[in-house]
């Protein structure tokens, strides 16, 4: 193991190494929060496929298909589906919105008031993301040191939250971007086949798994709807996203790109699903699905090749924990801290040095409690549900309906959030977490009171509108970054 552990060891010096380099980048709140808004095509590309494929993705889908077979890509399938809905439709114009966040956003289409609420249901869910992520540390530092639960998460954590203070974006995009290529390199290119040629070879699988491990619906209908609900939607509104296409240099960059990674996306999702069933073959009575990517990576890659793919997964978990991290704080900080003792607004080129400093610090505050949280909690797939009904629940509809409907006002928008957020709560208590009512109703109930608010409210200012289309044409904006050549 003595090659591996060297493996593990450099790739986490090199982690903290590009967030000491990405500290000397990060200047401006602007290029601490979102890279200065000038990242090119590759770079986009590879650093959002790398935020939305996280432990979950690559440990949970690799469980999925040894549960299900090939149908139990749909998970990470949906998370691709809604990563090009995004990018097609919707990356351009909210690229053009020049804000930080979604609350921004909301105040921006609505007028104001709307960030507060919707501040506090967007920090809940990246919280829990970045908690479930690194919950997810415990599993790869137990199968490569056999360490304790709660080093482990400290280990890892501890990392990431590190390079996340000392640089911000441009630290996590450059360490994504590394990440990007170990995953590649590490799932697709040698997990993959060697796994395929240690099960026998598609046929062998096929002779030796009941027949609907390879239907491609086995999964059962109601499962895919529900993910498609959760991570599609999901997808297209939460703040860990948003941040990465506020990165972009422009409009081509943020559709393009963004569509890209959503392809790879779709390609990850079938490997891991038949990596799974590869593993099925091989361990046919393994405790739990979720310990297979674990197992036949410790017990079918030669030695060098075993370190690289755990750095893998460890890649995997970090880009996911590290984009919920700063997305977090910069929640936390903008949306929440500064809302609520009053504070001005700071134009971009004010007190530049001061609010690096102070999101610098909201992110090791918000760093330690996800970490704490971490060890307090065990069950990765309820944090994980509960976050991603808050956000459906709560958000999906007042962001949708503050880009596609002009006649929804502040208090509909409002209304959505509340009684889309309680319904969901309420709902999860009754139902239990696991179910698929509380995301249904919630998002219904959410959905009918933003409607009917809005109809029975005025309709939002004139002016407020204008703005609002100036802002999506991509006017009345701050400034473009110049191009930086070597970004692309």
């Amino acid at each position: 193991m003595a090659v591996d552990y060297t493996v593990i060891v450099v790739y986490l010096a090199g982690m903290l190494a590009m967030g000491w380099w990405g500290m000397r980048r990060a200047k401006s709140k602007s290029d601490f929060l979102v890279a200065g808004r000038r990242l090119g095509p590759v770079m986009y590309s590879g650093t959002m496929a790398a935020i939305v494929l996280g432990g979950a993705s690559t440990i949970g889908g690799v469980g999925l298909g040894y549960q299900y077979g090939l149908s139990g890509a749909w998970m990470v399938f949906t998370i691709g589906l809604g990563l090009l809905a995004l990018s097609v439709f919707f990356s351009a114009r909210i690229a053009r919105l020049r804000v930080y966040t979604v609350s921004e956003m909301l105040d921006l289409r609505y007028g104001g008031r709307a960030g507060v609420i919707s501040g506090v249901v967007m920090w809940a869910y990246t919280l829990m993301l970045a908690v479930t992520s690194t919950i997810a540390y415990a599993t790869i530092f137990d199968v490569l040191f056999d360490m304790n639960r709660t080093l482990a998460i400290v280990l890892g954590g501890s990392i990431v939250v590190a390079y996340s203070t000392l640089g911000g974006m441009w630290s996590i995009t450059l360490t994504d971007m590394v990440q990007f290529v170990v995953k590649t390199i590490g799932v697709l290119l040698l997990l993959l086949p060697m796994a395929v040629v240690k099960a026998g070879g598609f046929s062998e699988m096929k002779a030796k798994l009941p027949t609907e491990y390879f239907d491609p619906l086995g999964i059962g209908g109601e499962t895919i709807f529900t993910y498609v609900l959760i991570y599609t939607f999901g997808m297209l509104i939460g703040q860990d996203i948003w941040q990465r296409v506020f990165t972009a240099r422009g409009d081509r960059t943020a559709k393009w790109g963004g569509t890209v990674a959503g392809t790879y996306c779709l390609v990850y999702a079938l490997a891991g699903a038949v990596i799974g069933t590869a593993a099925k073959v091989l361990y046919p009575k393994l405790p739990s699905a979720d310990t297979a990517f674990a197992t036949i990576v410790k017990d079918e890659l030669p030695v060098g090749v075993r370190g690289l793919v755990l750095a893998a997964a460890l890649a995997a978990v970090m880009s996911t924990s590290s984009g919920a991290l700063i997305a977090c704080a910069t929640v936390a900080n903008n949306d929440i801290w500064s809302r609520l003792r009053g504070a001005v607004r700071r134009t971009e080129d004010e007190h530049e040095h001061d609010e690096v400093k102070g999101n610098r610090a909201f992110i090791l505050v918000m760093g330690i409690a996800v970490i704490c949280t971490a060890i307090a909690l065990d069950n990765v797939v309820e944090a994980l549900t509960v976050a991603y009904n808050l956000l459906v629940g709560g958000l999906l509809v007042p962001i949708l309906g503050g880009l596609l409907w002009k006649r929804g006002t502040v208090h509909g928008a409002l209304a959505s959030v509340v009684v889309g957020g309680l319904a969901v709560i309420g709902l999860m208590a009754t139902y239990g977490i696991l179910a698929n009512q509380p995301v249904y109703y919630g998002l219904l109930l959410s959905l009918a009171a933003y409607v009917i608010v809005s109809l029975a409210t005025p309709a939002t200012d004139a002016a407020v509108l204008a703005t609002w289309r100036e802002r999506l044409a991509g006017r009345d904006a701050e400034p473009m970054s110049e191009p930086v050549p070597v970004h692309q």
